[in-house]
């Protein structure tokens, strides 16, 4: 019982009790935990000396993909054009701005048509999204796919978690309505079917083929929630995937869009991590549909997709600016018109995000004076992630009881662990699951900030851990490999 219920109106008791029972493990625990070491260590502001009582210097946030917390740095162009966007009286000192601050022509250009565009990023926009900036959008889908694209068909957003929680209100119609969600996966997704008390329906991703989308557990998950009464209405796919990294094949993309057809699914694709790919080439869920449509005729004319970008991700890393974008493609009129209602509610998306979504999709061009320092830039990031990357790996390699997959895109590695008898024996003496009770010991011993496999879901029997290769260096990688060492050492039967 509250200890506030006597006192106060709402208590824990008689909140809403579907954002009571939902989870969002990124942002758990583990997190609250690291962030309360990271103050220790700050002590305030001048800094006093840090708590000598911890036994490491830093905390590592590997948690959560939030580049720019952990220095990537933003793009030149991008937060030149913002800073003009911000104050455009700078635009009256123009020749200061290029001879003495180092602001390129185009710099001032861009800057001068967005603002023409959005008048002032103070403003609040249409809620769709400004016009002129869903052009540049539609432009990029075109160049990227090879197919048109309809301005009135994209949404701006406040990152892709708004087009998601946009778009699952709109799908979700009763507490019977199920979409099948990968697992594991970005908890974003259980997290809002929970609080929209809507049914998620899992189905296995295949991690011996390095985590690839199985056709077969899919059509097994949605069987067995339609026989239990599930009215199962949508399919959420995430490529490059999260937590796993992994990226899907045209094949495998095909096959979910056959199936989405076949039984009338939506299918939300997720592909905020286009950008974030190591291995293969990236295919979009809207390429492969058009590319079925042509092949096929009439067959897939009325598949309905929402497809889902970011500026958070990437080598632009702008999560703080909150922008993104959505893409219907074969959805009804009338059911666009509610979409377009509900987003109407929360007004427009943050003006400054959409104009970053322009510069993402409609970056610098060869040949333009801002081209070279922006193409450095963002093949260093690119450069730095798969470094990075392939050292976690290499790591993850030497380490007993480890498997790792190697790494595909995004910005996360999801090992498989097996830990000793004694591990998991002493983590139920804790009321802890066993890979959180690992993830809270690596925590407290290194600074370092995972998360457990079960935040993400994972099968019955299997342990896993979720980290970002996001952090400068390698030395944090190397706190992890000794932390492992000792603790299975400790643990050994």
């Amino acid at each position: 019982m509250s200890t506030s219920t006597a006192l106060r109106s709402l208590n824990i008791n008689n909140i809403n009790p579907h954002v009571r029972e939902a989870q969002y493990a990124v942002r758990g625990e583990l997190a609250v935990r690291s962030e309360s070491y990271r103050a220790k260590l700050m002590k305030g502001h001048p800094p006093t000396p840090p708590d000598e009582s911890l036994p490491f210097d830093k905390v590592i946030s590997a948690n959560i993909g939030n580049p720019q917390q952990l220095d990537q740095k933003p793009i030149t162009f991008f937060r030149q054009v913002l800073s003009i966007l911000e104050y455009p009286p700078l635009l009256e000192n123009e020749e200061v701005l290029i001879k003495s601050l180092g602001y390129k022509q185009d710099v001032v250009d861009r800057a001068r048509w967005l603002l023409s565009e959005v008048h002032s990023v103070g403003a609040y926009s249409q809620s769709q999204g400004v016009p002129g900036i869903r052009n540049s959008v539609t432009t990029y889908i075109e160049r990227r796919d090879g197919y048109p694209a309809d301005p009135g068909s994209v949404f701006l957003s406040a990152g892709a978690s708004s087009g998601v929680n946009t778009l699952m209100n709109v799908i979700c119609a009763k507490p019977e309505t199920g979409i099948l969600v990968p697992i594991p996966q970005y908890p974003l997704y259980t997290a809002t079917l929970a609080v929209l008390n809507a049914r998620c329906v899992p189905y296995y991703l295949d991690e011996s083929k390095a985590w690839g989308t199985d056709l077969s557990a899919i059509k097994t998950a949605y069987q067995k929630a339609k026989k239990e009464g599930t009215d199962v209405r949508a399919i959420v796919v995430i490529n490059p995937g999260n937590p796993t990294g992994a990226s899907l094949s045209p094949e495998d993309v095909r096959n979910v869009l056959e199936f989405a057809a076949e039984e009338k699914l939506v299918v939300l694709a997720d592909e905020v991590y286009q950008t974030n790919i190591f291995i293969g080439k990236f295919t979009s869920f809207k390429k492969g549909l058009r590319d079925l449509q042509k092949e096929h005729p009439k067959k897939f004319d009325n598949v309905e997709l929402a497809s889902l970008n970011s500026i958070s991700k990437g080598m632009v890393g702008e999560c703080g600016h909150r922008g993104g974008y959505f893409e219907l493609v074969g959805f009804d009129k009338e059911v666009q018109a509610q979409i377009y209602k509900f987003v109407s509610i929360m007004l427009c998306a943050p003006v400054v995000g959409q104009c970053l979504v322009e510069m993402q999709v409609n970056p610098p061009k060869e040949g333009e004076p801002s081209y070279p320092l922006y193409k450095k830039e963002f093949d260093g990031i690119a450069q730095g992630l798969q470094k990075r990357a392939t050292a976690l790996f290499d790591a993850f390699k030497e380490m007993e009881g480890v498997v790792c997959q190697e790494p595909q895109g995004s910005m996360y590695l999801y090992p498989t662990i097996t830990l000793p008898p004694r591990a998991i024996q002493q983590a139920k003496h804790e009321n802890r699951a066993p890979d959180d009770f690992y993830c809270f010991r690596l925590l407290d011993a290194t600074g370092v900030c995972v998360v457990p496999g079960s935040g993400f879901g994972q099968r019955e029997g299997t342990l896993h851990f979720r980290t970002t290769f996001l952090a400068p260096g390698t030395e944090w990688v190397g706190r992890i490999t000794e932390f492992h060492r000792g603790f299975m050492e400790e643990f050994r039967g």
